[in-house]
């Protein structure tokens, strides 16, 4: 049996310059962390030679073909795995629309657990290439690339993307007094509200052309906040955030709403300096930064929803438990 433990993300700045379409011709980056929140990916041999997949359904079939789930189906198709496991996933939060980088975290853990079942080691530097295989060129999903690069290197990362595809993991170094400033005066809230981000990604990703002024913004924004908070200056993230967050309202229709708006500014009435929907927005998660005396205060003006409680986490997806049978 094994067992792969894998970190969801929370993204600061820089979303959609990771977009092959945008950052082939401009160049890309963004400013990431991952969380101590996490999916496990369990893998165990059968029996029979019967394929066996448990998630929020069970899924029992003899032919990889026949396998519902598309992520984990590809995941087996690639490590070559076609029979005779059991493969169970495990979240610590609902994944469904969260904005957490939950899909890519799956097919991240997914590749590094049957992998390690075929006694393989493998690079962070592949499972995050070939998760953007699968998502991207084989299932065809509107996404970047950034999730898939943050769940298997993990930590607090500025990751550029070149125009030669070329993908740079740069580690944010912080001295201890800024790292707990950061970890103190961020939080996260579920907003309850349920999307779906490939609709919103689609549009996003048909926009690219016409949006590039905003995209260079944004990209701008996460070089300053890169600098800002390596010099240990943490509020500025605050206002950076804000900046952020009303430019990537134009990106596509769907990223906020009414009802996000009115959670976005009773926050800030109450103190917090900014923040973003996590993701493509338009529900999931919500993000703020906010000095820590303010944080009874936003608590109270959001109490209808429930608050996450999460540390920045340093390590990438890893195995956890190891015991394979000859």
């Amino acid at each position: 049996m094994i067992i792969v433990q894998t970190p969801l993300r929370i993204s600061f700045f820089g979303g959609g310059t990771d977009f092959p379409s945008y950052f082939r011709s401009n160049g890309g980056c963004v400013l990431t962390t991952t969380i101590d929140k996490y999916i496990f990916i369990v893998i165990k041999n059968r029996f029979d030679e019967m394929l066996r997949l448990g998630y929020t359904k069970t899924e029992m079939v003899d032919d990889l073909d026949q396998l519902e789930h598309d992520l984990i189906r590809e995941a087996l198709r690639k490590t070559n795995i076609t029979k005779g496991v059991e493969v169970t996933t495990l979240g610590d939060i609902p994944s469904a629309g969260s904005g957490l980088g939950s899909s890519s975290t799956v097919t991240v853990g997914s590749l590094h657990a049957m992998y390690t079942y075929r006694g393989e080691l493998v690079t962070a530097e592949q499972l995050a290439s070939e998760a953007c295989d699968i998502e991207r060129n084989i299932l065809g999903a509107p996404i970047g690339i950034q999730d898939q690069y943050i769940a298997a290197y993990g930590g607090l990362r500025f990751i550029e993307f070149e125009k030669s595809g070329k993908v740079n993991i740069n580690k944010v170094h912080l001295d201890d007094d800024t790292f707990r400033q950061l970890n103190e005066n961020t939080l996260l809230f579920y907003t309850g509200i349920t999307r779906s981000a490939n609709k919103i990604l689609h549009e996003q990703k048909n926009n690219i052309q016409q949006r590039l002024a905003v995209l260079d913004e944004m990209k701008q924004i996460a070089y300053t906040a890169h600098a800002e908070l390596s010099s240990g200056n943490v509020d500025a993230l605050g206002e950076l955030l804000h900046e952020s967050w009303l430019l990537k309202r134009q990106l596509a229709s769907g990223v906020s709403s009414g009802e996000i708006d009115e959670i976005y500014a009773a926050a800030r009435r109450k103190g917090a300096l900014g923040g973003k929907v996590a993701g493509a927005g338009g529900g999931g998660f919500l993000l703020l930064y906010c000095p820590h005396s303010k944080h009874a205060g936003v608590r109270e003006a959001l109490n209808g929803l429930k608050e996450l409680p999460f540390l920045l986490e340093n390590d990438g997806s890893k195995v956890i438990f190891n015991t394979r049978r000859s």
